[in-house]
C-alpha cells in the first residue's frame, strides 16, 4: 500500500482499528503515535497524516500536499479477457494512470466472462482502485461495462451529446483521423490490430502527437476484432494500428499500448 485512501467524509475520522487500513498502518508500516504516513482523498488531494493517538481507532490529523496525480485523457476500450487477466490488466491501466476503462463483450470473445464475478462495474471499480494505490496516486479511472463494441462505441457518442451514427460521432469529435491530424482538439481513435493494420502505433504516434489531444484506444479479446466489429471502428473513424508481428494477450497489449500512447503524451517523462 503506496498510499492510504479515505473517502472525503472518512478523512476527518478516527480509522478504526479493524479497518483493513489501519491493520496495514500498524502491522505492516510500523507506524506509531507521532508518525506519518502518505494519505490522500479519493478524487482529492494527497498528503501527510499525522497519528496522534491509537486506542480503538487510528486518530490522526491529514495535511493536503498536492493534486493527487490526476488522471491522462487516454479512453482504454478493452474486449473481455480472461477473469485472472482482467485483475492484473485493471490494476496496471490505474497505475498507469488512464482516464477510463471500457471493458466490452466482443463478437469472438468467450461469452461466459459477462457473467463472471468482474464483470460487475463495482468489482471492476476495486481492482482500479487497488491499482490507483499502488500508483501512490488518488485518482481512480471510471470503469464501465458493455455488451458488446457496438454498445460501447453508441455510449461514447451519446456521450459527446450526438446521435450513434458515424457521421453523428463526427460531430461530437470522433472524426476520421485525417482531420484529426489537422485539429488538435479532436481525439486520436486508434484500434489495435494484427490483421492488415494501416501502420504501426509507433509511426502513428510519431506523424501524429496526442500532446494536449485525448486518446481512444481500442484492444480486442483473446481472438481479436470480427470483421463486423472491425466494420463499427471504421465507421466510427477508428485507424487500425499493428504492434507488431507476434501475438499478445489482451492484457499485455493492453499495457503495451498504454505505455506507448502514454510516452508520445509526455506523460512518462
Amino acid at each position: 500500500m503506496n498510499i492510504c485512501l479515505f473517502e472525503q467524509e472518512e478523512i476527518s475520522k478516527p480509522l478504526n482499528a479493524n479497518d483493513p487500513r489501519a491493520q496495514h498502518i500498524i502491522k505492516v508500516l510500523h507506524k506509531g503515535i507521532g508518525d506519518s504516513f502518505y494519505a490522500g482523498v479519493i478524487g482529492g488531494q494527497a498528503g501527510t497524516a499525522t497519528i496522534s493517538k491509537i486506542d480503538g481507532a487510528i486518530h490522526f490529523t491529514f495535511t493536503p500536499q498536492s493534486d493527487g496525480k490526476p488522471l491522462f485523457p487516454l479512453h482504454m476500450i478493452i474486449g473481455f479477457p480472461r477473469p485472472i487477466q482482467l485483475k492484473r490488466l485493471l490494476r496496471d491501466m490505474a497505475a498507469l494512470g488512464v482516464s477510463n476503462v471500457r471493458l466490452c463483450g466482443t463478437e469472438l470473445g468467450e461469452k461466459s466472462y459477462l457473467k463472471a464475478g468482474l464483470s460487475d462495474p463495482k468489482e471492476v471499480y476495486k481492482m482500479l482502485l487497488d491499482g490507483t494505490v499502488q500508483a501512490a496516486s488518488t485518482h481512480v479511472p471510471k470503469p464501465y461495462v458493455y455488451p458488446s463494441l457496438a454498445a460501447c462505441l453508441d455510449a461514447i457518442a451519446a456521450e459527446a451529446g450526438t446521435d450513434a451514427s458515424p457521421k453523428g460521432a463526427a460531430r461530437s469529435g470522433l472524426a476520421n483521423n485525417s482531420e484529426q491530424a489537422q485539429d488538435v482538439g479532436r481525439p486520436l481513435l486508434l484500434a489495435l490490430d494484427n490483421v492488415d493494420p494501416q501502420t504501426n502505433l509507433v509511426s502513428y504516434l510519431n506523424q501524429n502527437p496526442p500532446q494536449g489531444r485525448p486518446v481512444f484506444a481500442a484492444i480486442g479479446s483473446e481472438r481479436g476484432w470480427s470483421p463486423t466489429e472491425r466494420g463499427f471502428l471504421e465507421e466510427r473513424g477508428f485507424v487500425r494500428l499493428g504492434m507488431g508481428q507476434r501475438i499478445m494477450r489482451t492484457e499485455t497489449a493492453s499495457t503495451v499500448s498504454a505505455s506507448l500512447i502514454l510516452g508520445a503524451m509526455g506523460a512518462l517523462d
